[in-house]
């Protein structure tokens, strides 16, 4: 790390642990790293945000408090053909697995906590042999110490899951999720936010009644690896090279300027390169909140970063030719998620509408091009190979591989009958029309047992985003036991 940067860092943590903002009488805020989120009405409960809803318990004791369960989920896929042709191997139209998730937390000290979240995966599928590392895989979301030296100012060190932004489709600001998705089981973008990777870092928060500061800097202790494949998966490999591939720092704070109106200002730097963000809420009446969420700063489109990525980790040939036109100038280029969420009143349904909008991505003339390459692709595996690898990358990045889309999402509890819930999004490219839709069904049994099913379907066009894709549909069954 440069001088500069160390500076720079020292600077952002003395400003965040500065104790003067805060009148000593003042009451004192609960620590929230997202308060945005906060003035979204969601039906969504933290527990529910993640793979699978877990059941609120009591605890023996106070200085744990554990939501730790075992699931089984079997996954049934239909696979087409495709119309630029897939390089080998093909996906596999199943797979089996176990799953023990654990979410724990300690009070070492009045001031001091730990906590640990963690999921290991034992799994088998088609053309997977066993047993072998493959079968296992365990996935270190986040581990890291908590330490409150005085009210209001927090410091975090250790694996955390940093996450920012107020929409649910598309999170511009959230600029630590990149590279972070492990075996998910649900493509749901309010999963992918809770089941992921962390990345190393050292976070300091100041909080006071009207606002609060963040700084955050995460440091490179590995280099870049390639994009990981089901086929290539390490058994206890904790994946700094994905997360901790470089220095990293974030700085973010929120000022509440009238009641229900606190905007949040972002700068993040990565590579030498500086990015700005902003994230805005606003409650419209009652059952309405209004949301924009906005990023910003020069970067080449996403054809010239893929390329360049897959040649610096060795993935392809550094002298290969590209296999469609790029611009590899950086440009100052936008990303913007905005929309708003409603809610009825009975029964209780949550919408969220949402546009968004990823300038460096893929317009329809990019497009055209990718099937007019694909075309020529057949019997050149190599050049359909880099096609491919375009959209992987956008898929190990969480980037929004279009220009434009749309996301509608819905959530009901106690949808019907109590313990009922249902959810579910569609997520189309505006630019030719396809989508993806996603319904699932969570039954809570009793307060050990809870079933469910998840239906996942591509649609569209052989000619379009996701009509070209090979999996054309999916259908997840699971059975969870709380621990």
């Amino acid at each position: 790390m440069t001088l500069a940067a160390r500076a720079l860092l020292l600077l952002l943590l003395g400003v965040a642990l500065g104790t003067n903002a805060v009148a000593a009488d003042a009451p004192q805020p609960q620590r929230d790293e997202n308060r945005d989120l906060d003035l979204i009405p969601q039906t969504v409960t933290p527990a529910a945000n993640s793979e699978t809803s877990v059941p609120a318990t009591s605890n023996a004791s106070n200085a744990s408090n554990a939501k730790i369960y075992l699931e089984n989920a079997f996954t049934q896929s239909w696979l087409r053909a495709t119309a630029v042709p897939l390089p080998p191997p093909p996906p596999s139209p199943w797979e089996e697995r176990m799953l023990l998730d654990v979410r724990d937390q300690w009070r070492l000290a009045p001031r001091l906590n730990l906590a640990y979240s963690g999921r290991l995966n034992v799994r088998a599928e088609d053309r997977l042999g066993f047993p072998n590392h493959e079968n296992v895989i365990n996935e270190f979301r986040e581990g890291y110490a908590s330490w409150e030296p005085t009210d209001g100012v927090f410091v975090d060190a250790g694996r955390i899951n940093l996450r920012s932004g107020v929409a649910l489709g598309l999170n511009p600001t959230d600029y630590f999720r990149t590279r972070t998705v492990v075996e998910p089981l649900s493509v749901d973008p309010v999963v992918l936010r809770e089941d992921r990777l962390g990345t190393l870092m050292l976070r300091a928060q100041r909080l006071w009644v009207h606002g609060s500061l963040t700084a955050a800097y995460a440091p490179a202790v590995a280099s870049n690896s390639a994009i990981a494949n089901d086929s290539g998966l390490k058994s206890f490999d904790p994946g700094f090279d994905r997360t901790n591939s470089q220095d990293r720092f974030l700085l973010k704070g929120s000022v509440d300027v009238v009641e229900g109106f606190a905007p949040e200002l972002l700068a993040y730097h990565e590579n030498g390169s500086t990015r700005w963000g902003l994230n805005l809420t606003q409650g419209v009446g009652q059952r309405v909140v209004a949301y924009a969420e906005w990023s910003g700063g020069p970067r080449p489109g996403l054809v010239e970063e893929a390329l360049r990525f897959g040649r610096a980790t060795g993935t392809l040939p550094p002298n290969a030719p590209g296999a469609l036109q790029q611009d590899p100038r950086q440009h100052f280029r936008s990303e913007l998620a905005a929309g708003a969420s409603y809610t009825t009143e009975q029964p209780k349904i949550t919408f969220n509408l949402e546009f968004n909008y990823n300038q460096a991505g893929f317009s329809g003339t990019n497009w055209d091009d990718w099937f007019q390459a694909g075309r020529s692709a057949t019997g050149a595996s190599k050049l359909a190979g880099q096609l491919w690898y375009i959209r992987a990358y956008a898929n190990d990045q969480q980037e929004q591989l279009s220009r434009s889309a749309a996301f509608l999402r819905a959530d009901w509890v106690d949808a019907f009958v109590p313990k009922l819930e249902l959810s579910g999004f569609i997520y189309s490219n505006l630019l030719d029309g396809s989508g993806r839709l996603q319904l699932s069904a969570d039954y809570q049994l009793s307060d050990h047992w809870t079933v469910g099913a998840l239906v996942l379907t591509d649609f569209g066009a052989r000619r379009s985003e996701f009509g070209s894709l090979p999996q054309a549909g999916s259908v997840l069954l699971k059975l969870v036991r709380y621990l």
